[in-house]
């Protein structure tokens, strides 16, 4: 065990790491290929609420009412 040392210094607490290790040693290629596309798959995702959230929050809102001034 490392004792209480992270395993990287990325702020991922060493978890980056222990999932690469997992997905690496799943098994065959295809499998390992298939894990890959998902976690691309969750990330496109992820991205899509982020650019989502961004579109409402830079929409102009209109306040108040527009009256023709002669």
């Amino acid at each position: 065990m490392n004792e209480g040392k992270p395993i990287c210094d990325c702020g991922c607490m060493g978890l980056g790491p222990a999932l690469s290790h997992l997905l690496g040693s799943l098994g065959p290629k295809e499998a390992r290929d298939h894990f890959l596309a998902a976690r691309i798959e969750v990330l496109k995702g992820i991205r899509a609420l982020i650019d989502a959230r961004l579109e409402r929050l830079s929409g102009t809102a209109e306040t108040g009412t527009r009256v023709p001034v002669e």
